[in-house]
């Protein structure tokens, strides 16, 4: 469409289904089609976005200027074009938001780092704009569209209504299903780890690499995992001798992620899983957690893995080590120092957290990141990544 374009109609929000955690808004989406025909469908968004208060058909005659205009000022552009340029148009749009040049260098932490993620949520919402139909079970009828049936199932289930969803998160759940095929290898398990849509990839090889330097001490029976995600390092806790590792995660799909990795090392008797927040009832030699590292609300379902609400998890997992340890027990707590970068949280908080939780430190083992966040001198947050140690404390009951 052109300028002439019909205006933008406005979306009927529908009743919210109660939700808990990482649960998509669960909401309808009115539009008029080209013969001003009333369409709705159901509104999925990973990311808890609301649907657009306002909306409109679009499709091959539009150009990414226009597009990014309405775009921009909020409208959700139903595609109905070819597939192919819709994926152009959204890089096209990504390119606009793009030019937006803001000293950052000029702002002191973490003032910086707050604009640079208020900007970044910002153009993810104007991208997610750009909306797709998709009919029931999962098929797109746009013209060059591929099949995307497995990737939503995988990620979503199967869906018997239809549902209109952000081109960009609909590429996001292509390209994680894309991963879950491929994997991610770990030479220590001489074997792949299957990351599922919404669960943290073990990509970030430091952690392991921490976990694999650590002294185990003495006598390890039983650990726990604390936040298994894709289970990896449960996996490797086996590997290195524990003949038992009970791992949590309160993510329903992390714990199908877990399991079905921990299927494919035929680990199942030496790795059992628990649905729930934090820990297992009983003791352990061992606790392992790597928990978010950033102080900070997550703005999406997905960023639960990056950010720690008021800390929540941290102080959870400190808070409850000592009476879920067995005498002459171990915590061993990964965590990055980003936080202390970007003025989140300083080192002293994090030893009197520590330290009020009635534990005291035995080592800690650092490394660098080797990520590649960690060298990209574009990132407004590049001083404070170049300056990032990821740590494992070896704490200890006072």
């Amino acid at each position: 469409m052109h300028e002439s374009a019909p205006s933008p109609t406005p979306a009927t929000p529908g009743v919210k289904s109660p939700a808990k955690g990482p649960t998509p808004v669960a909401t309808h989406i009115e539009w008029l089609d080209n013969q001003e025909q009333t369409c709705r469908a159901i509104w999925r968004s990973e990311n808890n976005w609301a649907p657009p208060k306002r909306t409109m058909v679009a499709d091959d005659t539009m150009t990414a200027d226009t597009a990014y205009r309405y775009a921009s000022e909020g409208v959700g552009l139903i595609w109905t074009g070819d597939f192919q340029n819709a994926r152009q148009l959204l890089q096209a749009m990504g390119r606009r938001t793009a030019k937006r040049r803001v000293k950052y260098a000029d702002m002191p932490y973490p003032e910086r780092f707050h604009q640079v993620r208020l900007a970044r949520a910002q153009r993810a919402r104007t991208l997610g704009m750009l909306l797709l139909r998709v009919e029931p079970h999962h098929v797109l009828k746009q013209r060059r569209a591929p099949d995307v049936t497995a990737a939503c199932m995988a990620a979503y289930g199967d869906d018997q209504a239809g549902y209109v969803v952000p081109m960009s998160e609909l590429l996001g759940v292509i390209s994680a299903y894309e991963w879950r095929k491929k994997g991610v290898e770990i030479p220590a398990l001489q074997a792949h780890i299957h990351p599922h849509y919404g669960v943290f990839a073990p990509v970030r090889a430091e952690y392991i690499d921490l976990l694999l330097r650590a002294n185990m001490g003495g006598d390890i029976q039983i650990a726990f995992d604390v936040g298994t995600g894709t289970g990896v390092l449960a996996a490797l806790l086996v590997q290195r001798g524990v003949p038992l590792v009970i791992a949590t995660d309160a993510n329903p799909k992390a714990i199908d992620c877990a399991r079905e990795n921990i299927r494919l090392l035929k680990r199942e008797n030496q790795i059992k899983l628990r649905a729930t927040d934090l820990y297992p009832e009983g003791r352990a030699d061992l606790i392992v957690c790597n928990p978010p590292w950033l102080p900070g609300k997550p703005a999406s379902a997905l960023e639960h893995a990056v950010y720690d609400p008021d800390q929540r998890m941290l102080k959870g997992l400190l808070n409850g080590a000592c009476e879920h340890l067995n005498p002459n027990g171990e915590v061993w707590l990964i965590l990055s120092d980003l936080a202390e970068h970007l003025h989140l949280r300083s080192r002293e908080d994090l030893l009197a957290l520590i330290d009020m939780a009635g534990l005291e430190v035995l080592e800690r083992l650092d490394t660098r990141p080797i990520h590649p966040k960690s060298k990209d001198e574009e990132d407004p947050l590049a001083d404070a990544r170049r300056q990032e140690v990821t740590s494992l404390w070896r704490l200890k009951a006072h």
